[in-house]
């Protein structure tokens, strides 16, 4: 979905050299063929086989050496008809095979050029996206999920054998390097998330997004636990240790399978009805101030509020009624895309009365 996206919006594909190389490789078997007829020819008018080959390949190849072979022979009308005959077709197809091979490395690298440039252009005008560094194994699962989400994606990683099957739009370089960071658009961008192998390039990341933006949210991934509180001393929003998550997925499997199962397919499954969503309280909205109650939450949209997380962070679960709602507060709820799409909108304009 994404590479067909991306070509859209760039308006080309990724080169693709097929075409190119079954030109080449046609060039290719008629030279060998044109050179294994030519050695043939000799040998029947009577050259040795040897010298039959080095006759052929120096009239393709228009070197201009003597003629090779006995005065008798070369004086022959059949000799002749041979040299003739490769001459015409020989240099024809030498030709043709060397033009083939320029063009394809020619048109390959002009083809790559303009595919880059035309991508650079569209990871410029990107907003609202999302940056990960680092295309691992961590990388990639984020990167696909979020992309399946309608968000964009851009891809920044060093090594340029990680991207021969990428489907996103990507940027070969070192991501602590901060212009590497500014060609991922990172003054517009929605979150910066560094996965890299290390946890000295993830602080390093870290405090540079955070530099260039102070209110850019920054996910981090932590390696070992000792990490953790340096990278949040960096600058960054949330840090997560995949081994530890990895860990706790695992106990939770075996103590309350059901209870995860639900929350994963609540989360990831695209063809379950119900989903959980977070919204925000915006300031100005007419419902702030308000209770649960008096807002009428759940009866004009439907949704459920399940938990409230002030500006604190502190969260309040299976709220009451009488809860008052304040700016800046995210709502966490559960309903139907209709009905979550409905909370927005009254969280937002105060609609819900």
């Amino acid at each position: 979905m994404w590479g067909a996206e991306l070509r859209r919006r760039t308006g080309v594909g990724r080169p693709h050299p097929v075409s190119a190389a079954a030109r080449l490789q046609r060039g290719v078997l008629l030279l060998g063929l044109v050179t294994l007829l030519g050695t043939l020819g000799y040998v029947v008018i009577g050259l040795e086989p040897g010298d039959s080959l080095y006759q052929t390949i120096l009239t393709i190849s228009t070197v201009g050496y003597r003629e090779i072979g006995p005065a008798h022979l070369i004086d022959t009308a059949g000799y002749r008809v041979v040299t003739m005959t490769l001459v015409i077709s020989g240099v024809g197809t030498a030709l043709y095979t060397l033009g083939v091979m320029l063009e394809s490395i020619v048109e390959g690298r002009l083809t790559d050029q303009i595919w880059r440039r035309r991508m650079d252009k569209g990871i410029a005008a990107m907003s609202d996206h999302v940056i990960v560094c680092g295309w691992g194994r961590v990388g990639q699962t984020i990167a696909r999920d979020v992309a399946a989400s309608g968000t964009e994606v851009v891809v920044i990683d060093i090594d340029p054998d990680r991207f021969s099957e990428m489907e996103l739009p990507f940027i070969e370089g070192d991501a602590t390097d901060d212009g590497v960071l500014a060609a991922a658009s990172i003054g517009r961008a929605r979150a910066l998330v560094t996965a890299l192998d290390s946890d000295a390039a993830n602080l390093f990341v870290t405090l540079s997004g955070r530099a260039i933006r102070a209110d850019l949210f920054i996910v981090a991934r932590a390696r070992i636990e000792s990490a953790e509180a340096k990278l949040l001393q960096a600058g960054a929003d949330r840090v997560v240790n995949p081994q530890h998550i990895g860990g706790q997925r695992i106990a939770a499997l075996i103590l309350q399978p059901s209870v995860t199962d639900f929350l994963d397919v609540v989360m990831h499954d695209a063809d379950l009805e119900f989903r959980l969503a977070e919204v925000e309280v915006h300031a100005g909205s007419t419902i702030a101030g308000l209770s649960l109650r008096d807002a009428h939450i759940r009866d004009r949209t439907g949704a459920l509020v399940l938990a409230m997380r002030d500006a604190a962070g502190r969260f309040r679960s299976n709220p009451t009624p009488e809860t008052l709602l304040q700016a800046g507060e995210v709502l966490i709820a559960i309903g139907t895309p209709e009905q979550l799409a409905a909370l927005g909108e009254a969280v937002a304009d105060g609609t819900t009365r």
